[in-house]
């Protein structure tokens, strides 16, 4: 597997780091002299100097054999235009690119790149699960349309609270997909009737979550 990493940074200098240990064959590209310069005294030849938002660049790294590219620049808009040319001028199978503003991981994902990384939505996810009374635990991003797994625990007194799941009026779309309760799944069913502490999983919109947030949670005081 040949893989090329476009970005020198932290992420992309320990990422390498962790390929080439592993046996990998890779190419990490960077543009500043003496990072290069560093790199290559500790990695040797799978590093180079060049702007990876260019076509020669990308063109003399062979980016035409590559099995997946990386793209972990400090730039959003490097990291799509890299990715974008990866697999539509390439063809290579898988693009991963580091997202440095949450706000366009979906118009990544849109866009057709494979897997996307936000270290801000990575911090939110595990800041709701140590506080998940504060609302919905982001389980899994669904690739494709605004879609996401869902957790919540069911308080005393939310509008949920003794209620089947056919009394309750859930958001269009909303999906009731487990509810776990004392170490158990329970399989949803009309007659399914929630209790408190019960933790519901849910295939929800994201314009539906602040709605099934109030009738599991309660809405916020």
């Amino acid at each position: 597997m040949y893989i090329i990493i476009v970005g020198g940074g932290k992420v992309g200098y320990y990422l390498a780091k962790t390929l080439v240990n592993e046996g990998y064959e890779l190419l990490l590209i960077e543009k500043n002299p003496k990072k290069v310069a560093t790199y290559y005294e500790r990695f040797g030849a799978v590093v180079m100097e060049g702007d990876g938002a260019e076509m020669d660049t990308l063109q003399e790294a062979g980016m035409g054999r590559a099995d997946v590219v990386v793209a972990v620049t400090g730039e959003d808009e490097d990291n799509l235009v890299i990715c974008q040319t990866a697999k539509k001028l390439f063809h290579v199978p898988r693009a991963i690119a580091r997202v440095n503003n949450p706000k366009n991981e979906e118009l990544f994902r849109r866009l057709g790149i494979d897997v996307t990384v936000s270290a801000t939505n990575i911090l939110l996810s595990i800041i709701e699960q140590e506080i998940p009374q504060r609302g919905l635990v982001h389980l899994i991003a669904l690739k494709h349309g605004q879609l996401s797994l869902v957790e919540a625990t069911v308080e005393d007194g939310s509008p949920a609270s003794g209620k089947s799941l056919a009394e309750i009026s859930f958001p269009p779309n909303v999906v009731i997909s487990a509810v776990l309760r004392d170490g158990s799944v329970l399989i949803p069913r009309g007659d399914t009737r929630l209790v408190p502490r019960d933790e519901v999983i849910a295939l929800s919109p994201r314009e539906s979550e602040g709605a099934l947030r109030d009738i599991l949670i309660g809405a916020a005081p």
